[in-house]
């Protein structure tokens, strides 16, 4: 490469070049007059065919989930005219993960999601064949890799603390307590049922941190996700006071899979968005010395950390590996004209390749903001995102990445 060419990537942060790449076909597998989505980037929409994608579909948009409110949940058939079928229903939802539907990992037939029973949240897992149900004692949040175990963490007090991340119904039993020790992030058995408590709030809080904390720091759980191979999981560690005041700091733990050895992988205060490349590394947006706010690649259990596409992966987004971990699938928030760009960036190369631009109108924001989510398939040959961008609001959308790789 010219001493040109890269000082134009650096100035522009796009390392794609006209007539290089094409962007890929696009079409709506949902349509009004419902509103569907999916919800975050790290969850199995797709079952391992790569040919049926989950999805929920609500009858209202731009306000929060009331404890009345349901959705249902269904599956689009991708092969098949983009048909829907529904599967059941949920009272345990938001706009952001919606109500954490999934595949069980390996599985052609079960799916899991949140619910709500009484004055409790569960989890149900349907065989979409047989039509068969069981239903868990308890919510998840993220599935092992082998498919036997969850992780969840306190969606009542999610609720309250992050809203638009918790569900609404059941209060916080401990709402007056700045770090509970009877809370924090559980296990559930798949096949048994039983739940163990991990880790508790109170016992992330006595691991001291740089600066200590801003005076009646209130702390909470978010965003769990097991390693590939199902051995550690990684978690954030997030508290409001005094000093954050609407805004929290952050602080992103990986633990074995029963909740020891906890490490502290990244101790800044901003991390966002992350996922692991595999089970020694993990990819996450945040803020550190050498870079400031860039994705960065952490080595787990040291302090080894190197940053990545620093001139093309500028802003925060939602970063997933494609299959063979050549290319990073990522996407932006809305920029100034309100689109949100989804596209790959190669990772031998530091190439840029756009997906497409989607745009968000601005009855979109804050708790009901409609992020594109990009998720792909099992083959590697489609990515599914949520967006407002064809006039019929939230809907899914299927880009076919057949001929862009």
């Amino acid at each position: 490469m010219s001493w040109t060419r890269r000082s134009f990537l650096g100035v522009f942060g796009a390392a794609s070049y006209a007539g290089e790449n094409r962007t890929p076909s696009v079409r709506a597998i949902t349509h009004g007059p419902k509103y569907h989505w999916f919800g975050y980037y790290d969850k199995l929409q797709f079952d391992p065919t790569s040919r049926y994608a989950l999805g929920n579909e609500v009858s209202f948009e731009h306000r929060s989930p009331a404890p009345d409110d349901v959705i249902r949940v269904g599956y689009i058939d991708t092969k098949d005219g983009d048909r829907w079928t529904e599967i059941g229903v949920s009272r345990a939802w938001n706009w952001q993960q919606g109500c954490m539907l999934q595949w069980i990992p390996g599985s052609r037939d079960e799916v899991i999601w949140n619910d709500r029973e009484g004055d409790r949240f569960i989890s149900r897992i349907k065989n979409i064949r047989t039509g068969k149900e069981r239903i868990l004692p308890a919510p998840i949040y993220c599935l092992s890799p082998d498919g036997v175990s969850a992780l969840y963490p306190d969606f009542r007090r999610l609720n309250d603390c992050r809203p638009g991340y918790g569900y609404a119904g059941i209060p916080d039993p401990n709402r007056d307590k700045l770090a509970p020790e009877d809370a924090g992030i559980w296990h559930l058995d798949l096949k048994t049922g039983k739940t163990k408590l991990l880790i508790s709030f109170a016992q992330a809080m006595r691991i001291p941190h740089p600066g200590g904390y801003s005076n009646h720091a209130k702390h909470w759980f978010n965003h769990l996700l097991y390693s590939p191979n199902g051995k550690r999981f990684i978690f954030l560690h997030r508290w409001r006071g005094d000093q954050e005041g609407k805004s929290f700091s952050t602080r992103m733990f990986t633990a074995n899979h029963n909740g020891a050895d906890l490490y502290v992988l990244d101790p800044y205060g901003r991390t966002s968005h992350f996922i692991w490349r595999d089970p020694q590394h993990v990819l996450a947006w945040a803020w550190h010395p050498s870079h400031k706010e860039r994705f960065y690649l952490y080595r787990d259990r040291t302090d080894r950390v190197e940053v990545v596409g620093p001139d093309v992966m500028t802003v925060n987004g939602h970063c997933s590996y494609l299959p063979g971990k050549r290319y990073i699938l990522n996407d932006t928030y809305p920029d100034k004209q309100r689109n949100q760009h989804v596209y790959l960036y190669e990772v031998a190369t530091g190439r840029r390749i756009p997906l497409g631009s989607f745009h968000s109108p601005k009855e979109y924001t804050g708790e009901w903001r409609c992020d594109t989510h990009p998720r792909y398939s099992p083959d590697g040959k489609k990515v599914v995102i949520d967006s407002p961008h064809g006039g019929h609001g939230r809907q899914m959308y299927l880009l076919d990445l057949n001929g862009i790789l």
